[in-house]
């Protein structure tokens, strides 16, 4: 009886370790991703917001995307985790228009628009300039009334600052596309601002 107690009671013991240093394993990570995630949750918002244009779409996003983030950081490599996570969002959110592809996207109701992104650094282009100090309300509504992949490109770099290459990395298209897209989506921006200000009494 003594020699069958004995390995259930080493087995009870390494179980009991082995159950604590996992739990340690994953406190670990878990300190370590919030470090790595949580500057970044604004900007991942701010692009939900324009991407879904739904508050609570963009808060479900925003969440779906910090924990496919979690759960797939032990295989994270890069140095810049900003673009990554936004990387991330973006398959998020086109996984659910795929889902809903029957269905069209809801225009923004007026009273729900997007929160101000928080600016981090002054860019060179008017444009970018126009976003940053103009009427926030309006810019925003413009921004939202872009088609999507222009919309995508001006929020990425003008709102949350990313460099061409970061963007090209998030949307998955070559750094000359993401030029040509940003000068268009500016132009388009810049026109519906002037128009805009001509309808203004």
């Amino acid at each position: 009886m003594l020699e069958r107690t004995q390995p259930v009671a080493s087995t009870a013991s390494w179980t009991a370790e082995h159950r604590t240093m996992s739990a340690d394993a994953d406190a670990e990570k878990a300190r370590r991703f919030r470090e790595a995630a949580l500057p970044h949750l604004d900007d991942v918002y701010t692009l939900a917001r324009y991407l879904m244009r739904d508050k609570a779409d963009a808060d479900d996003a925003a969440q779906e995307c910090y924990l496919r983030a979690l759960r797939h950081f032990d295989s994270y490599r890069g140095p810049a985790f900003k673009p990554w996570l936004l990387a991330i969002l973006r398959n998020v959110c086109k996984a659910e228009f795929t889902r809903r592809a029957a269905q069209p996207v809801p225009a923004p109701a007026e009273d729900d628009q997007a929160d101000a992104p928080l600016w981090q650094e002054p860019q060179t282009s008017p444009e970018t300039e126009l976003i940053q100090h103009r009427d926030g309300e309006t810019i925003r509504r413009l921004i939202a009334a872009l088609p999507p992949a222009f919309r995508e490109v001006i929020v990425l770099r003008d709102i949350n600052n990313l460099s061409y290459r970061d963007v090209a990395e998030v949307t998955d298209v070559p750094i000359g596309t993401v030029m040509s897209r940003l000068a268009r989506a500016r132009a388009m921006l810049r026109a519906a601002w002037n128009v805009e200000e001509g309808a203004a009494p």
